[in-house]
């Protein structure tokens, strides 16, 4: 990589998530040349003054209303981690300026139809000039991308061959998604009524794979009793964009999973009555509609924060019927504290074990594979592991 003036620059550092990344950083990008960007100089350095910051951090002014502020950021890094969303409001003007000047990116990013748009208008221009552009390194869609290559990556060691399905399931949820993740849903739930391009691109587990669509996929919008786990599944509001990202890391790294690969996500919500009737009543719920949640900028308390954990499992079967299983954890509240952790890690993957990956536009599972998952174990407070087990 050329030499520039930073290795990495939190964009959107003043909102809470970005906050969250900077605290990150601080703490665990000792040696990395790093700058806070945001529209607001004031506001910028009030943050860089509260997290304990060096009173020498730099503090980028840059707004996407103004693109040529945006492009001279992209210009002055290695890696822009950006955090404001709703993405398909504000994030082209980024994107376009770092696919322009080969600088590299992540974000938070679960707006499937906006990502598409992206792939269409800027993948070509990103493999030209080296950006690589690595959408959804949060809670969406990390754990289960990884959880599905880490599965597949078990599958081959055991039987040889990759699993045929994967069906992925919510065991433990604590906490909430982000304002900004609600804001996204809201955002992109009006878009789908304003165009039936939009309302077709959401439908398909294959929006993110152009020229590609596989085998019918299991729909996961309805309850259904799951015998394998003896639970009754419910719907998971996230399953729209990472079973697109799941089926985009395949597409990517060349169908290492199968043509016919088959994917679900789904919410465990237990056994019997009661097992059924929350399974139902989530079918039936919108929690983006919820005006009570987090707005952008908002979000939990430390001690919340540090409360929250989820647990999933990944169950891959074979296409003689063997099964293995995977679980991945982690250990803080998804929408916030897991999320600012991950997509700083993958920033930094970014410059280390990721800095020869092709320009282009990934996913995290593409753009890392599993040289991510030591990192995010180490330092980021998720886990990863295999057992013949399923349960």
């Amino acid at each position: 990589m050329t030499d520039r003036e930073f290795d990495i620059i939190v964009y959107g550092a003043t909102g809470y998530t970005g906050r969250l990344v900077a605290e990150y950083l601080l703490a665990h990008a000792e040696g990395r040349r790093w700058a806070m960007a945001g529209r607001s100089a004031d506001k910028l350095v009030a943050v860089r003054d509260e997290i304990g910051a060096p009173g020498d951090m730099p503090c980028i002014v840059a707004d996407v209303a103004d693109p040529d502020s945006v492009a001279a950021m992209a210009a002055r890094t290695h890696v822009v981690i950006t955090t404001v969303g709703p993405y398909q409001l504000y994030g082209e003007p980024l994107v376009a300026a770092c696919a322009s000047a080969g600088t590299a990116y992540v974000d938070l990013c679960g707006e499937p139809a906006w990502m598409r748009a992206m792939i269409d208008t800027y993948d070509a221009a990103a493999k030209s000039s080296g950006a690589r552009i690595v959408f959804s390194c949060g809670f969406d869609s990390i754990p289960f991308d990884l959880g599905v290559l880490f599965a597949q990556d078990r599958a081959r060691q055991a039987w040889g061959a990759p699993a045929r399905q994967v069906r992925g399931r919510v065991i433990k949820m604590q906490g909430t998604f982000s304002g900004g993740t609600a804001a996204s849903g809201r955002e992109t739930f009006a878009a789908a009524m304003r165009d039936p391009a939009v309302r077709a691109l959401l439908q398909s587990p294959f929006a993110l794979t152009p020229g590609f669509d596989g085998a019918p996929q299991p729909s996961g919008s309805k309850p259904k009793y799951d015998e394998a786990m003896g639970s009754w599944l419910a719907p998971f509001f996230m399953a729209p964009i990472n079973t697109k990202n799941v089926h985009r890391t395949n597409f990517l790294l060349g169908q290492p999973y199968g043509a016919d690969f088959a994917y679900e996500e789904m919410m465990a919500t237990g056994p019997g009555e009661k097992g059924e009737a929350a399974a139902r009543a989530l079918a039936a719920a919108n929690p983006m509609a919820d005006e009570n949640g987090p707005k952008p900028g908002e979000g939990p308390t430390q001690a919340e924060r540090e409360a929250g954990h989820y647990d999933l499992l990944f169950r891959a079967e074979a296409a003689d019927g063997r099964t293995l299983g995977v679980r991945v954890t982690g250990d803080m509240d998804p929408g916030y504290g897991s999320t600012s952790k991950m997509i700083a890690q993958s920033a930094l993957c970014l410059l280390d074990e990721a800095k020869d990956l092709p320009g282009g536009i990934y996913t995290p599972g593409a753009a890392f594979g599993m040289t991510l998952v030591p990192r995010l174990e180490r330092l980021a407070g998720l886990t990863f592991s295999a057992s013949s087990s399923v349960v």
